[in-house]
């Protein structure tokens, strides 16, 4: 049996080359298999999943959007009150999809009552370019988010028509065709 410098023998080494060896090519056979898998149906990474309460879905993405939906209306840009209108309309789904329930009451058919029928207002009025039914819809529907703040026991929170266009770096006059 041959001995290297430091004790070792040949055989040992060999061992160890061996076993360097494989934990290489198992490695490799693992991370060739999972580039060759489907993005699809590869796994996920392991991440940490945040789910945004209530309030965060109402401070970061409702409640902008009722402020721009007031002032694309307020400034006669009807294609950009649609739009706003469809993400508001999209932002309180997800709000429902996320939060079923809050205060052991159902929070999509609170959201329901609030929204349907003035979203069908505002709709019309967007549609029809009507600026005086807008402003009953939009008002009409301010008032039922408050109401639905209220029964939810968040009566502190109290939302109103925007008294003014603080949104300093967005212009929402209609561009021009």
């Amino acid at each position: 049996m041959k001995t290297l410098k430091g004790g070792r023998s040949v055989d040992s080494f060999k061992l160890l080359a061996i076993g360097a060896a494989m934990t290489v090519s198992i490695a490799l056979a693992a991370l060739t298999q999972a580039d060759a898998t489907d993005p699809e149906t590869r796994a996920p990474a392991q991440t940490a999943s945040y789910l945004p309460s209530v309030s965060d879905f109402m401070i970061a993405t409702i409640q902008p959007r009722h402020i721009r939906l007031w002032l694309a209306a307020q400034n006669k840009n009807w294609d950009f009150a649609a739009y706003e209108l469809g993400n508001l309309k999209g932002a309180f789904n997800r709000l429902g999809r996320a939060h079923p329930r809050s205060n052991d009451m159902s929070l999509q058919d609170m959201i329901t009552s609030a929204t349907e029928q003035p979203f069908v207002d505002i709709d019309k009025a967007v549609r029809s370019k009507d600026a005086t039914a807008f402003l009953k819809a939009y008002g009409d529907l301010t008032s039922g988010c408050n109401a639905c703040h209220q029964a939810m026991n968040h009566g502190a929170v109290v939302i109103r028509v925007p008294p003014n266009a603080f949104v300093p770096d967005q212009d929402f006059t209609q561009a021009a065709p």
